[in-house]
């Protein structure tokens, strides 16, 4: 018997106006298609690796799902319930507590004017979930569990290195015991040494507690060491879901192929790589048809360019969105 995932995804869509206030968008009515019709699965205890090029709606995706933004059209599940639907205050705080996020840039997202026993706490003082006198040793846990020495307990941000305020921000993201975290390109800021070191440490964490993950990044290297799954995007679109080994030993849409062809070989007299040729397009002005045609080195025809692909789901796993591979 299959179970249910515990977060389920289904054509969610985010389209931002261009105008900054409602005075230039009463005369500028474009939008920006940021997310298209996404929809994917997360099973209890494991990893999505979600990957794309800069603009590709990756984060965006990640913060509707912590509910940072609303969609435009879709709906997000946790547990079979709906991330977007009306809750009560305690009911709204429980959802929020059982997802956390962990930024890209910890410089900017923890708080400058507090130190790091305050940071790590703080999300027991708002969400209150257990007694107050059990609030220092359950900061000590999670500062032991994370690798934060606790002489940095009075300490603030700017005295530490970006890899240690990394782990800040870990320990803030699992302080109230979530099971579900999205982790927003946590390593990217960090040096090749400490990237390894947080990507060991958020994996320790995952087996012990039993996490699951939404990890978005721009590196494959790190996405394939991370995930069970991984899935594609494009300009809003999600091009291809498929198992790590799967999608590594065997990509099937030729974005997916271009991505893996970038990434550098250090074998002596290796291959040159393939180089993807022209400009990702405006997500103002989305290509018709696949939005990945005026790139793509296999198009077929008129097809491509006027009409959008469905997504097909293939004999090993593998959901893919090309014309390629329709009936």
């Amino acid at each position: 018997m299959k179970h249910e995932p515990l977060v389920k995804v289904d054509n969610l869509t985010k389209h931002f106006s261009v105008g900054g206030d409602w005075f230039t968008r009463l005369f500028d009515k474009r939008i920006v298609h940021a997310v298209d019709s996404v929809s994917f699965e997360i099973e209890e205890g494991k990893t999505l690796g979600l990957v794309g090029e800069s603009g590709s709606g990756k984060t965006t995706v990640g913060k509707i799902l912590a509910n940072l933004i609303n969609p435009t059209h879709g709906d997000a599940q946790y547990k079979g319930s709906s991330i977007f639907k009306k809750y009560s205050a305690t009911e709204y705080l429980a959802l929020r507590r059982n997802i956390q996020m962990i930024f890209q840039d910890p410089s900017t997202s923890l708080n400058r004017r507090k130190t790091v026993g305050q940071i790590v706490s703080e999300p027991l003082y708002i969400h209150k979930y257990i007694p107050k006198n059990e609030y220092e040793d359950r900061m000590l846990e999670i500062m032991e569990m994370t690798g934060i020495p606790r002489m940095f307990m009075n300490r603030y941000p700017h005295e530490l290195s970006g890899g240690q305020r990394q782990r800040i921000g870990i320990a803030r993201a699992l302080s109230v015991d979530p099971r579900f975290i999205i982790c927003d390109e946590p390593v990217t800021a960090l040096d090749v040494s400490i990237q390894a070191q947080i990507i060991n440490l958020l994996m320790e964490l995952q087996e012990k507690i039993h996490l699951s993950y939404l990890f978005i990044a721009h590196d494959l290297n790190v996405v394939k060491i991370m995930s069970d799954k991984i899935a594609v995007m494009y300009l809003g679109w999600i091009m291809e879901i498929a198992d790590s080994e799967t999608l590594f030993s065997n990509p099937k849409h030729p974005y997916t192929q271009a991505l893996l062809e970038s990434i550098p070989k250090l074998t002596p007299g290796a291959t040159q790589r393939k180089i993807l040729h022209g400009e990702v397009p405006s997500p103002i002005t989305p290509p018709f048809g696949c939005r990945f045609h005026p790139r793509c080195p296999q198009k077929i025809g008129e097809i491509c360019e006027k009409q959008e692909p469905k997504t097909v789901r293939l004999p090993d796993g593998t959901a893919v969105k090309c014309h390629r591979y329709s009936e």
